[in-house]
């Protein structure tokens, strides 16, 4: 049974959050995604729809993949398939359409994030030529009332002594790019370091952390809980996150394609 493979931009906003839900659906970490996160989301991450792609057989939607796109560098932002079709083809397809979409948009590196468990992801993404980076860690650090010294400071001034201060590369969803796309940017400051977050009521959202963690992490959730996506495993924040009692959710396998 052929799959067929066109643009994401064939399907309006609510079927296509309905097709990434349902293509979800039993995966290691299980979510659900309305019409309004979708496009909070391609407006964040810079998911290019009209290259991202979806699959189908005998009209029925089977699976979709997402694309990400940056000057010379593309991010696999979420590809799935539904139950029933899954193990047949349809997920490598699906990659082998945004790698061509990637090559005709003059990108030169792949970037995707996969957890460590997926092991048939995993081998598949090793099949298309993948190779591990680093392994990265979703956080969740319980929120705790103590005395804290950092300071708020406008966020051009966090961002400027964060491109000083910082010692790795960013992950794409907490990118400079990723965070100038937001307009509720917070900043904070120490003597020793510096950070930039978004808070929804009690939950924190930490975009990049660099200098010393300790104190700017211990103000952080005193607003509430704290967590942090994709943060390298060697990250001096991740020692200080473990110490205070945060937990690791989730670890991913940062990998990339090298385009030829």
């Amino acid at each position: 049974m052929s799959v067929e493979i066109e643009s994401a931009s064939s399907l309006d906003g609510a079927r296509r959050a309905e097709l990434f839900t349902s293509a979800y659906e039993g995966y290691l970490l299980p979510f659900r995604i309305d019409e309004k996160q979708l496009a909070g989301m391609d407006a964040a991450f810079d998911i290019d729809v009209d290259a991202s792609r979806i699959a189908s057989r005998d009209g029925e939607l089977v699976g979709l993949g997402n694309l990400g796109v940056r000057g010379e560098d593309a991010w696999i932002g979420g590809v799935g398939v539904v139950p029933a079709a899954r193990r047949s083809g349809v997920g490598e397809a699906l990659m082998l359409a945004l790698h061509e979409q990637a090559r005709a948009r003059g990108v030169r590196n792949v970037w995707l994030e996969v957890i460590s468990e997926n092991a048939g992801a995993v081998a598949l993404y090793e099949k298309l030529g993948y190779r591990m980076v680093r392994d990265v860690d979703v956080w969740s650090l319980p929120a705790k009332d103590k005395p804290a010294t950092a300071r708020e400071v406008p966020v051009d001034k966090a961002q400027a002594r964060l491109r000083e201060l910082r010692t790795g590369r960013e992950p794409w969803q907490r990118a400079d790019e990723t965070v100038a796309n937001y307009d509720d940017v917070h900043g904070l400051e120490t003597d020793a370091g510096t950070a930039v977050y978004r808070q929804f009521g009690k939950h924190v959202q930490l975009l990049q952390i660099a200098g010393e963690p300790e104190a700017l992490l211990s103000a952080l959730r005193r607003l509430g809980r704290v967590s942090v996506v994709n943060l390298p495993e060697n990250d001096a924040a991740s020692s200080v996150l473990r110490a205070l009692g945060g937990n690791v959710v989730v670890r991913q396998h940062e990998m990339l394609l090298e385009l030829h």
